[in-house]
């Protein structure tokens, strides 16, 4: 929009020449008047200064035998440069700083962005060049470790305000009994995108809040006590897997939302869920294979025969080749809210999560006896 004057705004399709009446009262009609230049007075706003005279109907008249043509289109500004305008000052750039704080809670609810960058008043003055020339943000990413447990649901989450209605009222919480130890492994995140995910499914469809990030290594062990699981953890793991470290996983090759039930073939819970689907190369299935050997081969204290064989029926019975899959959300299975749409736009708010390399970030024992409302982090190694 063009401004032509403190008060008036003037705009016309075709551009063309406008008709405007001067108005520097009866001298206009002298010969003299209409040679001399036009100086404008300026007049505050005040309202004790004195008012301007009152034109009279026969000072009109003679203002209008003089009238002379103003070409102001100049001033104004075309349709297509408008609507350029228009368009670049409707699209707020998301804010992506991140909050510190560590504070515990089950639920997401802090949305926020933030459109300072352009504005009306600033995009609308803008000629079609520079606003088609103007350079776009450019921000580097570099991996973030996973946020301290139970804490993603207090991290703002980089969203519009817009994207999505306030949040619904929590589900009922997952109720299958999950037991034994299980391993966890835990990717290197990008501004937090995979903590970010899960809140929002939690915010989005009230889901309960899965407690950490994670792709599962080995399930249910309960062969181990506890303390017999975490200093195996401990002092064996690093140094059993080649190089002292987990293989990197390459982006992920699919999204899946699926419903299962315990009794099913292949199926030993009831659940539903959403999940990032990785690849296992022969790298990956050799650091599992040795996951296998620290946790259900034989302790160093112990000279019993049956555990080695113990390692060996494990290794043999898992699931080969090894599908790494990184869930962001759970739900009951019976009316489940969770839907492959919904799964698509979790991860369309986040677009890392389907173009970044990942190193593992750390190896971390869980005892997951009982819902997940009651699952607890035992133990944690960070590479």
């Amino acid at each position: 929009m063009g401004f032509l004057s403190p008060a008036v705004v003037a705009r016309t399709t075709p551009l063309a020449p406008v008709e405007v009446p001067m108005l520097p009262l009866a001298a206009m009609a002298s010969q003299t008047a209409q040679d001399a230049p036009f100086h404008p007075e300026i007049r505050s706003r005040d309202s004790s200064q004195t008012p301007p005279p009152v034109v009279s109907g026969q000072q009109l008249s003679s203002i209008n035998e003089a009238k002379s043509l103003v070409d102001l289109s100049a001033l104004l500004i075309d349709e297509k440069t408008a609507q350029i305008g228009r368009s670049a000052s409707s699209s707020p750039v998301p804010h992506l700083a991140e909050s510190d704080t560590a504070s515990v809670s089950t639920r997401a609810s802090s949305f926020y962005y933030d459109d300072s960058e352009d504005s009306e008043s600033t995009t609308s003055n803008r000629s079609t060049s520079a606003i088609s020339k103007r350079p776009l943000p450019v921000r580097t990413l570099s991996p973030s470790p996973p946020p301290p447990l139970s804490s993603i649901s207090k991290r703002p989450l980089p969203i519009a305000a817009d994207t999505f209605t306030a949040a619904v009222p929590p589900r009922l919480p997952l109720q299958w009994e999950f037991s034994g130890l299980t391993i966890w492994i835990e990717l290197e995140e990008f501004d937090c995108d995979l903590s970010r995910c899960i809140a929002y499914m939690s915010h989005k469809h009230g889901v309960e809040l899965i407690p950490r990030s994670h792709m599962t290594a080995i399930y249910g062990m309960d062969h181990l006590d506890a303390e017999e699981a975490r200093h195996r953890l401990r002092t064996r793991a690093r140094e059993a897997l080649p190089g002292g470290r987990w293989p990197k996983f390459r982006p992920p090759i699919g999204i899946v939302q699926d419903v299962a039930v315990a009794g099913n073939p292949g199926q030993v819970c009831s659940i539903a869920w959403a999940q990032l689907t990785l690849a296992s190369g022969p790298d990956h299935e050799i650091a599992l294979d040795a996951l296998y050997d620290v946790f259900y081969g034989g302790s160093s204290s112990s000279s019993s025969s049956s555990e080695p064989e113990l390692a060996t029926r494990k290794k043999a019975e898992r699931h080969r080749p090894w599908t790494p899959h990184n869930s962001f959300a759970y739900d009951n299975p019976e009316g489940t809210v969770l839907t492959t749409a919904g799964a698509f736009e979790a991860v369309a708010q986040h677009p890392t999560l389907l173009t970044e390399e990942r190193d593992v970030a750390a190896i971390s024992l869980w005892d997951t006896n009982g819902k997940m409302g009651d699952w607890r982090c035992l133990e944690r190694i960070t590479f």
